[in-house]
């Protein structure tokens, strides 16, 4: 890697870092979710470096375009009471131990990630006049044509059960979000009002002989 590729991996690290710790420590839901924007883009950033120019373009139309835009839509189709920063009603004791957690958990990370050994594989690029593929790529690394034959060549079958995850996903939050139809609220509840009409004066008999508990 470069002069250059390494300033970038450095300076994209310390933002993404910087960035999810925003995320998640954020009270407001608009400004996490501007935290998780940056973070986004940081690991554009990040797969620039990794010469996984693909997966940056990737990361910004899809992550950065879309998901982060939906959350943003949904925080404010909310409205204002999401943005409202309640007080924190967390003991000092639950405090203590969330961030020892975190410290203990990045700690082990970090110690396995310093014992790994990089390889520095040889990334060969496109022979000049190679118009044998699609645009040239040549299955080039980072390239859509190395990106798909790993995805669906190489790893079809968990991409497929991706997809069927995501599917059983959107299904149960529609079935979830759509509410009870008339039907199932009375099958639900299937004690029926008395129709005949109640005198308004609570000290009169009801026609039905039931006397209201006291």
């Amino acid at each position: 890697m470069s002069l250059g590729g390494q300033l970038l991996f450095a300076f994209a690290g310390l933002i993404a870092i910087l960035s999810a710790l925003l995320t998640v420590t954020q009270r407001s839901p608009l400004r996490a979710a501007v935290a998780l924007l940056v973070h986004v883009v940081s690991l554009a950033g990040l797969y620039l470096t990794l010469h996984a120019h693909l997966l940056a373009a990737i990361q910004l139309l899809v992550y950065a375009g879309a998901v982060v835009v939906l959350f943003v839509f949904v925080i404010m189709l909310i409205g204002p009471g999401a943005l409202d920063v309640k007080p924190d009603q967390r003991g000092l004791m639950v405090k203590l131990l969330g961030g020892a957690t975190i410290v203990m958990v990045a700690g082990a990370i970090a110690a396995q990630v310093g014992h790994a050994v990089g390889i520095f594989p040889g990334l060969p690029g496109c022979p000049e006049g190679d118009t044998t593929t699609l645009a040239g790529e040549c299955g080039q690394f980072g390239g859509v044509d190395a990106l798909s034959n790993a995805i669906y060549v190489g790893a079809a079958i968990p991409f497929e059960l991706v997809s069927v995850l995501l599917l059983v996903a959107i299904v149960g939050a529609i079935a979830v979000a759509r509410g009870h139809t008339d039907a199932e609220k009375k099958a639900k509840d299937p004690v029926e009002l008395d129709p005949r009409p109640r005198s308004a004066d609570p000290n009169s008999p009801d026609p039905s002989g039931i006397t209201p508990a006291e």
